[in-house]
């Protein structure tokens, strides 16, 4: 998505004349286009990965034969937590990492290289015998997946057509809910293998972890026959492959306008890139390790310096701060302790109940994902944020009214794990897909990726403390576990309502103004491009049809010939 307004900002002649020349958009486009639909299903495997990844461990922690094999961790509130939130400290750590392997190995082959971590991590889990191995498997697995949540989403906007962007964002979210359902289900299965109680096979846990190979191994492959990053190689001077890439994913001649204005635009905004940094920061140009560190560092600075800046800064790390701290990776990695908690008895139960919030976190977030766009950023997550207070409160009260004795009061017990999904559904429509949406859109082009990696960065070390503490609380606290998640889900709400402006379908002028940029960064920044596309003739393509929409529908009957 990020992409697509990057392109757009860039000349806005060259910018109509590809819209012009380009195919289908949307999901109408991801399916006409074979190569497009590959991509597609290629960026679902990193979703996919790391939603299975979310969700597989929570049933694996309460199954018989893991607690016997694991009993001097899982019995300690405090190491079971550990268990669980070590491998978000190892996302943490992929992040921080991701953005330097994937300029200088090539998005390519950083994704290979998670790819190999993650599969080292999930075969430590797989064959542990000890706690130890369990937790330094999950760190060198959170490793890989960090990696790949940065890796993969940045590759495939790179190499993808502008006018799938947004569908391949939107793909990516409901494969990364698509994984934590079947995750849920294939715990729920594989807990039989044996029987669930003292004759259960140690298999019904080790399986579940093993499977985590197969989508990691299928992307691994695969990435092998995709091409390079069209935009890591312009950044690498490589030209001339950059353009042959191009002209072959989207299946036109390299003197086709389309294939010109695109690499132009991945040029130009190569090129702005570079005068900034020149602009800002001219004696770290030399391109040694030392210099590209402080260049970075510096760069990471600036952003606390400008109060603007700063404001942005705030908004994005407080969203994903407010994102997790609503509970639900406390839902996610705990469904089954916390179904059990609310008078679900027996395991196999508390396994189904938590096979349905990842179907309802799943349908939830489809709708969230075609009509965001319409309804707009602050509503959705306002809304999402008093559902999901309004559900953790609901259950603290029938908890504290009736966690002595749920036996007499099933109808309650059941109502407050109705609660639970409705609370799962409120997050797969709000606060899943649209957090992210407003942290990539709130920032001025020139610092657009430190900005969404701060943000990241927030996302996951939250991440890793909700993991760690939840078992604690519920320990502890018992159902003042759901009035702490209740009461932030609230100021989350609050936080948008008088913090966050309205982001949906602002310019980067616009986005200037809500946030009280005087200096006009962003409007800045848009002349800088506007005069980098004069310089390098993009300009000089405007659209050759009267009739865009004509154009589009010839290009369309072109391709299906050559298809």
């Amino acid at each position: 998505m990020a992409g697509g307004a990057v392109t757009e900002a860039i000349s806005p002649y060259a910018a109509s004349r590809r819209k012009a020349l380009a195919g289908k958009s949307g999901w109408a486009g991801l399916v006409h286009n074979r190569k497009v639909f590959f991509m597609a299903v290629f960026a679902s495997l990193g979703g996919l990965l790391y939603g299975y990844n979310q969700g597989v461990f929570s049933g694996v922690l309460n199954m018989y034969t893991f607690d016997n094999r694991m009993a001097s961790a899982v019995n300690n509130t405090g190491t079971k937590g550990w268990l669980v939130a070590i491998l978000e400290l190892g996302a943490w750590v992929g992040v921080l990492i991701t953005g330097y392997l994937a300029d200088k190995l090539s998005r390519k082959y950083t994704i290979l290289f998670a790819v190999c971590i993650f599969c080292i991590g999930v075969i430590v889990q797989t064959a542990a015998f000890q706690p130890s191995s369990i937790l330094g498997g999950r760190f060198i697995t959170g490793l890989g997946v960090g990696s790949l949540s940065m890796a993969v989403p940045l590759y495939n906007a790179e190499i993808a057509p502008p006018e799938v962007r947004g569908s391949l964002v939107a793909l990516q979210q409901l494969a990364i809910t698509f994984g934590i359902m079947i995750s849920f289900w294939i715990d729920y299965g594989t807990n039989y293998i044996g029987g669930t109680g003292s004759t259960q096979s140690e298999a019904a846990w080790r399986i579940p972890l093993a499977l985590q190979l197969v989508p990691a191994l299928i992307l691994g492959i695969g990435i092998l026959f995709m091409p390079f990053s069209p935009r890591w190689l312009v950044n690498q001077g490589r030209d001339d492959e950059a353009l042959a890439v191009l002209s072959r994913v989207r299946k036109f001649p390299i003197e086709s306008d389309l294939v010109q204005i695109e690499f132009l635009e991945i040029k130009a905004q190569y090129l702005f890139e570079q005068e900034i940094n020149a602009e800002k920061f001219p004696q770290y140009q030399d391109g040694s390790f030392s210099s590209d560190f402080k260049l970075g560092f510096f760069d990471y600075l600036s952003l606390l310096r400008s109060r603007t800046l700063f404001y942005r800064v705030a908004v994005g790390s407080l969203t994903m701060f407010f994102q997790q701290w609503t509970g639900v990776n406390a839902i996610l990695y705990y469904a089954p302790s916390i179904f059990s908690s609310l008078g679900l008895t027996g395991n196999t139960t508390s396994l189904l109940a938590t096979g349905v919030v990842g179907i309802a976190m799943f349908l939830a977030t489809i709708p969230a994902v075609i009509w965001v766009d319409k309804i707009g950023r602050k509503p959705v997550l306002i809304s999402g944020a008093f559902l999901m207070a309004a559900c953790h409160i609901t259950i603290a009260v029938l908890s504290g009214l009736y966690e002595d004795n749920w036996t007499e009061h099933v109808a309650a017990g059941w109502a407050a794990c109705a609660l639970v999904w409705v609370f799962a559904m409120g997050f797969g429509y709000s606060w899943g897909p649209c957090s992210w949406i407003v942290v990539t859109e709130i920032w001025p082009l020139s610092i657009r990726g430190k900005g969404v990696s701060i943000a990241a960065s927030s996302n996951w070390m939250n991440n890793f403390i909700v993991g760690e503490v939840t078992p604690t609380m519920l320990a502890h606290i018992r159902f003042g576990t759901f009035v702490f998640f209740g009461t932030f889900s609230f100021l989350g709400g609050l936080f948008i309502w008088f913090f966050v402006p309205e982001t949906k379908g602002l310019s980067l002028e616009e986005m200037d103004i809500v946030f009280g940029d005087a200096e006009g960064l962003g409007a800045a920044d848009l002349k800088r491009q506007n005069d980098i596309a004069e310089r390098i003739g993009l300009n000089a393509y405007s659209n050759g049809s009267s009739d865009p929409e004509k154009a589009s529908e010839e290009r369309y009957e072109e391709e299906t010939k050559q298809m």
